[in-house]
Formats: structure tokens, C-alpha cells, sequence
């Protein structure tokens, strides 16, 4: 269990992402995301979310993600946040977004 101090310290965020990107470095199949969160600024982040989207599908889609891990690199690249999804019976990562488009970098709670 974690108390309601350490769940408050965890900033998760809208944002939209603007661009993606083959990465061709990662262990498995992934994106290299770039995702504006309003006054929050530009993240990039590596998802693993080939199986059900194409690069196409997620330019301008709106996405929730933790904006404040530090950065970890994965191959040559730094990842800056961490898109947030539900993940299936055989490891496919769904997405998680809100239910209308907000505002980019409106906090989750």
C-alpha cells in the first residue's frame, strides 16, 4: 500500500502527441513519441504501443502519461515521461485517455 502523500507526488498529465517515430534500437517493437503537455513543455517518451496503432493514428490523439520519473535512457534515446496504458491478456499495451480533449498538461487524479 502507498499512502495519499506518496500518490499526490506523482504528477500524470494530458498531452498530445505531435510527432512519432520509428525506434529502431528498442528491445521490442516501439514508438518514439514527442508530446506537447501545454505549460509543462515537450516530452519525448518510448511506448511500446505498435500493436494497436500506427504512427499515423496517434499524431494530434491525446494521451495521459507520469511526467515526473526521471529520464531513463532506453538503446540511444531518453525517454522523459511515461505514457500510461492498459495492458492485455497478451501484452498489448491499450492507451489510456480521457474521456473529451482537455487542456494539454490539465493534471490526472
Amino acid at each position: 500500500m502507498i499512502s495519499w502523500n506518496d500518490f499526490e507526488k506523482i504528477e500524470i498529465r494530458a498531452g498530445t502527441i505531435v510527432s512519432v517515430d520509428d525506434f529502431p534500437g528498442a528491445k521490442k517493437p516501439a514508438y518514439q513519441l514527442t508530446i506537447d503537455f501545454g505549460e509543462f513543455g515537450i516530452k519525448k517518451s518510448s511506448a511500446q504501443i505498435t500493436t494497436y496503432y500506427s504512427k499515423e493514428d496517434l499524431i494530434g490523439k491525446q494521451i495521459v502519461a507520469v511526467v515526473n520519473f526521471p529520464v531513463k535512457q532506453i538503446a540511444n534515446f531518453f525517454s522523459e515521461c511515461l505514457v500510461l496504458g492498459a495492458i492485455d491478456k497478451d501484452g498489448n499495451v491499450i492507451l489510456l485517455q480521457t474521456e473529451r480533449n482537455v487542456e494539454n498538461g490539465l493534471r490526472i487524479s
